[in-house]
């Protein structure tokens, strides 16, 4: 375990001028929140961020990275808010641990989505700043390291398994070697206990039986290079259990007949010398066919640089051998974090690492949903590169397997959008034929042309196969929308009303969605009835069929009208808390109607006159308050109430008509209709409806609001 002393002095041996304040405070905030918390193990929680940030001063990362890592858990698990660290560690530090927390919160369908969801949000925090992901990375690590605390062994195993298909592959993107050799190899520990166990063994015996031959390889080497006047500094090493097991299942091939289990590295000083000790390597040994690798003048994706060969070496002994610079050693095994500037204390935001990035943001962007998303990632993360160029010269870097259709999309989107066809090395091809190391490739295209479903068959990049995918979804929604619209134009015809755009529009709020033709879309593919978005528009319009219904359930054949139901029903007024054989009347200043909130005014000669809670004409009577009389409706309300609208209808022929028809279709009677206002465009009317109460209204006032001609419809207060 680091200690507190053994961090900083760490910090300060590659970094004499870093905050050794700020990681002293960011080492106290973080014990005092997670204060008695406990890992399952049983150790003090506060050993693993402690930890995490010793393993980023393991790569010489800046002060801010530190304590990022020591403060990365405190939002999640402790009292702790992102206030709080940005008040005492400024909003840099706040960015950068809301960037790592685990979002854990998410409630999503399934552990699927959820990790889907998450890996994306972890990508959109990285592209802002990198060291997101080397805190992560580390966090990861550590977490691995004692992962056989955990008692539940399903739950081992899937942290292990998102570790080899996700970390690893991200470890390995950014150029890291070295930590993603420790994740695989920790994660084969927990997926593939007895194959682990069987290899290691079989090294061992190795170990036994070859005594001190790696030593005897090394010393042998370093004679040749030193006779040939380069100098250079040998190492050996086995491979690690994961790599060996991984390439047996790759090739099909037993233990006996792996020839490289033994890597040795030459280190020199320049670029010259690499050359130079491979031909010095190659003048003295056998070399193996097929198995040489030129990655200094064509780096990996990652920025990895070296020379790669496989010889029968000292002792007969088949050998990898790497060749390559210090600084070269140092990518290799660190990566991005090499080029990290611990002085500067700027982002790295270019470099061959970061096209990858990029990548995955633009994936991001045509993915539909994050497990599609995740899907393509680890497309991108999985596969061995091939390297091709354009007929101008340009590298562009693919999977093995990738095709002209994978190659054009990587150029540039629009480019795989209206690709045709294909040359490679002056030859047309077809688009399925799969692309090998140095082809030059030449994409055709036209304007017209757009991507075919086929090609998602033959496309093996992520990026290429989100962007067709958006092309086929988008070709589909738009099939859908047209249907929808057409479902929703012979309902409104059947049901009596004509069918507008406007009526569809002010309903998307209430769907859910973002414009109309989303909830086209949703009713051709079935998401949406076509009934629901009908009764959405007209919440009182009710069907012959329902009518019917209606009827049979009351026991009635045929409805009385409201005249005749005026003279056999009980003639009293539905008022509560009034003297029996009062007079009431309505007021024709607010139109009062079952649903509004009421009060009763005492007048002399007349009885009580009615008036809503509202309604401006109470202001006359503040000053009287014995005239005021607290009434309700009665539940036995009659069934006909004035409603009064105020509306703003087109001044053309039909307009009226139709507004005629909607109020009646929705259960409305116009008992008097007086126009305000006329120009040559408008007519502004005061329509009086007789209706049952105010849901009615409200039904009669959303329906004519979606009437194309009435360009605003209100309840009236006044007049």
């Amino acid at each position: 375990m680091i200690r507190q002393y053994e961090l900083i002095e760490t910090v300060k041996r590659y970094d004499p001028s870093a905050d050794e304040d700020l990681i002293n405070r960011a080492y106290v905030f973080s014990m005092k929140a997670h204060g008695t918390q406990q890992r399952a193990s049983g150790d003090p929680y506060f050993l693993h961020p402690l930890e995490v940030a010793g393993i980023l001063a393991g790569m010489k990362l800046d002060s801010g990275s530190i304590v990022t890592g020591l403060l990365h858990d405190t939002v999640e698990d402790t009292v702790a808010t992102r206030g709080d660290i940005e008040q005492q560690f400024g909003d840099e530090i706040a960015e950068l641990v809301e960037g790592v927390t685990k979002l854990s919160q998410l409630e999503l369908q399934d552990s699927a989505s959820k990790q889907a969801e998450n890996f994306r949000k972890l990508v959109l925090a990285m592209s802002k700043d990198l060291r997101v992901l080397l805190v992560k990375l580390a966090d990861r690590l550590h977490n691995m390291r004692t992962l056989n605390a955990i008692d539940n062994e399903e739950k081992r195993r899937r942290i292990a398994r998102e570790t080899l298909e996700i970390y690893a592959p991200l470890a390995e993107r950014i150029g890291m070697g070295e930590m993603q050799d420790e994740l695989e190899d920790l994660a084969f520990d927990q997926l593939h206990p007895e194959a682990r166990e069987g290899i290691d063994a079989r090294l061992t015996f190795l170990r036994k039986e070859g005594g001190d031959l790696v030593a005897r390889i090394i010393g042998e080497l370093s004679d040749v290079l030193r006779e040939g006047g380069i100098k250079a500094e040998v190492s050996g090493r086995e491979k690690r259990p994961y790599s060996i097991w991984r390439k047996m299942q790759r090739k099909s091939i037993a233990f006996e007949q792996l020839s490289d289990i033994m890597a040795f590295r030459i280190n020199v000083d320049t670029v010259a010398e690499c050359y130079q000790a491979l031909g010095e390597i190659h003048a003295h040994y056998a070399s193996l066919p097929n198995r040489f690798k030129d990655y200094i003048s064509t780096p990996k994706t990652n920025g990895y640089q070296s020379l790669h060969t496989g010889v029968i070496g000292p002792h007969r002994q088949r050998i990898e051998i790497q060749i390559r610079t210090y600084e070269m050693h140092s990518v290799a095994e660190l990566g991005v974090a090499a080029h990290w500037s611990y002085k500067s204390g700027e982002p790295i935001t270019d470099g061959p690492q970061y096209r990858w990035l990029r990548e995955l943001l633009d994936i991001m962007e045509h993915a539909s949903k994050p497990d599609e998303f995740l899907e393509h990632t680890k497309l991108e993360l999985f596969q061995d590169q091939v390297f091709c160029f354009t007929p101008k010269g340009t590298l562009i870097n693919l999977p093995q397997g990738a095709t002209p259709i994978d190659f054009a999309y990587a150029v540039h989107s629009e480019i795989g959008d209206t690709c045709v066809g294909a040359k490679i090395n002056g030859r047309l091809v077809p688009l399925r034929e799969a692309l090998s190391n140095g082809d030059q490739v030449e994409i055709l295209t036209s304007k017209t042309s757009t991507p075919s479903p086929e090609w998602e068959r033959i496309a093996v990049t992520g990026k290429a196969r989100a962007r067709i995918r958006r092309f086929i979804r988008l070709r589909q929604r738009d099939q859908y929308a047209e249907l929808g619209r057409a479902m929703l134009q012979k309902l409104f015809r059947q049901e009596g009303y004509e069918f507008t755009e406007k009526a569809v529009a002010g309903v998307v709020k209430t769907l859910k969605v973002n414009a109309v033709e989303d909830v086209y879309a949703n009713v051709g593919s079935g998401i949406t009835p076509a009934r629901e978005v009908f009764n959405l528009v007209f919440p009182g319009h009710r069907s012959e069929q329902q009518k019917e219904q209606e009827e049979q359930r009351r026991g009635q054949v045929i409805p009385l009208t409201r005249g005749q139901a005026r003279k056999s029903g009980d003639p009293s007024i539905p008022i509560k808390g009034l003297i029996p054989g009062m007079a009431v009347h309505y007021a024709r200043c607010c139109h009062p109607i079952p649903g509004d909130r009421i009060v009763g005014i005492v007048t002399t000669g007349k009885g009580v006159t009615i008036h809503t809670i509202d309604c401006e004409t109470l202001e006359s009577f503040y000053d009287q308050p014995e005239r005021w009389l607290d009434v309700s409706w009665d539940d036995r309300a009659a069934d006909d109430h004035v409603g009064r609208i105020h509306a703003v209808i087109a001044n053309e022929p039909g307009s009226l008509g139709n507004l005629t028809t909607v109020i009646g279709k929705n259960g409305g009677n116009i008992t008097n209709l007086k126009i305000t206002n006329r120009n040559t465009d408008f007519f502004e009317m005061l329509i009086d409806i007789d209706v049952a109460d105010v849901k009615h209204l409200a039904n009669i006032i959303a329906a004519l609001r979606a009437t194309r001609e009435i360009s605003r419809v209100d309840r009236a207060r006044s007049g």
